[in-house]
C-alpha cells in the first residue's frame, strides 16, 4: 500500500503545480513525458508560474560573456560597424571604439597623471607618458643598443635591421614593416577620411593625425622635455630633442657603419649606397634622392622667387632660405659647437665641423672605397668613375663634372 500511494503521488502532482492533480488514466504512458518536458522547459515555467527555479551557474553567465564575443567576432569578419558618429559620420565595430573616437570632438582627456598636470584621452597614451617620470626602458635591442619602454615598441624597431615588412596590401604589392603604415596606405585605395577637423574641415585618415592638427588651433604642447624648457606638439619632435642632451644615434647602415639619431636621416643615407632617387620631377627626366632637392630643381622651371629679403633684395623661392639669408645681415650663428668655440649660421655647416672632431666620413664610394665627410664631395667623385658632366655651358658644347670648371669656362666667353 505504502509503495502504490507513493507512486500515485508522483503521477499525480504536477511539479510546476504543487497540489493540482493529473489524471494519467487519459493519457496512459505519458508519464515519464511530461517529466522530461517540464525539465526541459524549466527557464519557460519559471516565467509563467511562482515556482523558483535555480538561477544559471558560473559556467551559464561564461557561456552568455562568450555569445557576445562571438557576435562582436562575426561583426568583425562581416565588415558590420554598427555605431557612428553623429559629428563626422566615422564608424566602427564596438562601441567603446566610438566613445574614444567622441574625445577627438570633445577634448575630453579622463585619464589624468599622478605626477604631473598631464592628462590623455586614452590609457595607453597615459602609461606611455608615465615612463617618463620613471624612465623605464625595459626593453632593448640586441643590434644596436636602442631602449624601448614597450616590447612591442622594440619588436617594430627590429624591422628596421631585418628588413621585415609583414603587413601586405591585398589591392597591390605594397608591404610595410607596420601596421599603420599599411592602413595609410589603404586609405590611397578607398579615398576614405574619417576623421574631420570641426574648426577648419580638415579630414584624414587616421585619429592620431587628427588628435595632432587639433594642436594647430589649441596651441597645445604636451611632451615636455626634463631637461630643459623645450615643449611639442608631436612626441615624435620631442624624441629628436632628447637625442641632443643624450647624444644617442639608435639609428645604423649595415653598409658603412653611419649612426644617426632620425630613422628617415638613415633611409635618405642609404641611397647613396644604392643610387635611388625615388622624387621624380613632372617636367623633364630629373629625378632625385632628397624632396628638398628635388624642390629646388622645380624652381629652375617656375623661376618663381615670392620671398624677398628687405634689406637687400634678395629673393628665395622657399621661405627657409630667404629665413638662413637673413643671418648674414643680423651676424646670427645659431649653431654652437660643443666640444670648441665655433659657431654657424647653417646646421648643415656645423654637421661638417663635428665631422673633424670625430674624424667620422660617413659617405663611401661603392667603386672605389673612397671615403668622405660630405655627401655633396660623394657625389662629385662619383662621377670620375659615372664620367657624368651634368654641368652644360649655354654658350658652346663644353660640359663639366663640376659646377666650378664651367664657372672657370664661361670666364673665357665673357673676356672674350
Amino acid at each position: 500500500m505504502e509503495d502504490s500511494s507513493c507512486g500515485h503521488s508522483l503521477k499525480e502532482q504536477c511539479v510546476g503545480h504543487p497540489g493540482k492533480e493529473m489524471d494519467h488514466s487519459l493519457h496512459p504512458g505519458k508519464e515519464i513525458d511530461s517529466m522530461e518536458t517540464q525539465t526541459t522547459d524549466m527557464g519557460l515555467q519559471q516565467e509563467t508560474c511562482d515556482v523558483n527555479f535555480p538561477q544559471p551557474d558560473n559556467a551559464s553567465t561564461s557561456r552568455v560573456q562568450e555569445r557576445g564575443k562571438m557576435g562582436r567576432h562575426v561583426v568583425e569578419n562581416t565588415g558590420e560597424k554598427p555605431y557612428m558618429c553623429g559629428e563626422c559620420g566615422y564608424r566602427s565595430v564596438q562601441k567603446s571604439d566610438l566613445s574614444r573616437h567622441m574625445r577627438t570632438h570633445t577634448g575630453e582627456k579622463p585619464y589624468k597623471c599622478d605626477q604631473c598636470d598631464y592628462s590623455a584621452a586614452q590609457k595607453s597614451t597615459l602609461d606611455q607618458h608615465v615612463r617618463k617620470h620613471s624612465g623605464e626602458n625595459p626593453y632593448m635591442c640586441g643590434e644596436c643598443g636602442y631602449r624601448a619602454g614597450k616590447k612591442s615598441h622594440l619588436f617594430r624597431h627590429m624591422r628596421t635591421h631585418t628588413g621585415e615588412k609583414p603587413y601586405k596590401c591585398d589591392q597591390c604589392d605594397y608591404s610595410a614593416a607596420q601596421k599603420c603604415d599599411l592602413d595609410k596606405h589603404i586609405a590611397k585605395h578607398s579615398g576614405e577620411k574619417p576623421y574631420m577637423c570641426g574648426e577648419c574641415g580638415y579630414r584624414t585618415v587616421e585619429r592620431s593625425t587628427l588628435s595632432r592638427h587639433m594642436r594647430i588651433h589649441s596651441g597645445e604642447k604636451p611632451y615636455k622635455c626634463d631637461q630643459c624648457d623645450y615643449s611639442a606638439t608631436e612626441k615624435s619632435s620631442l624624441v629628436k630633442h632628447i637625442r641632443k642632451h643624450t647624444g644617442e644615434k639608435p639609428y645604423m647602415c649595415g653598409e658603412c657603419g653611419f649612426r644617426t639619431a632620425m630613422k628617415c636621416n638613415l633611409s635618405v643615407h642609404i641611397r647613396s649606397h644604392t643610387g635611388e632617387k625615388p622624387y621624380k620631377c613632372d617636367q623633364c627626366e630629373y629625378s632625385a634622392a632628397h624632396k628638398s632637392t628635388l624642390d629646388q630643381h622645380l624652381e629652375k622651371h617656375t623661376g618663381q622667387k615670392p620671398f624677398m629679403c628687405g634689406e637687400c633684395g634678395y629673393r628665395a623661392a622657399q621661405w627657409q632660405h630667404l629665413y638662413r639669408h637673413m643671418r648674414t645681415h643680423t651676424g646670427e650663428k645659431p649653431y654652437k659647437c660643443e666640444q670648441c668655440d665655433y659657431s654657424a649660421a647653417q646646421k648643415g655647416h656645423l654637421d661638417r665641423h663635428l665631422m673633424k672632431h670625430t674624424g667620422e666620413k660617413p659617405f663611401m664610394c661603392d667603386e672605389c672605397g673612397y671615403r668622405t665627410a660630405r655627401k655633396s664631395t660623394l657625389i662629385r667623385h662619383m662621377r670620375s668613375h659615372s664620367g657624368e658632366k651634368p654641368h652644360k655651358c649655354d654658350q658652346c658644347d663644353f660640359s663639366a663634372a663640376q659646377k666650378h670648371h664651367l664657372i672657370n669656362h664661361q670666364t673665357r666667353h665673357s673676356s672674350e
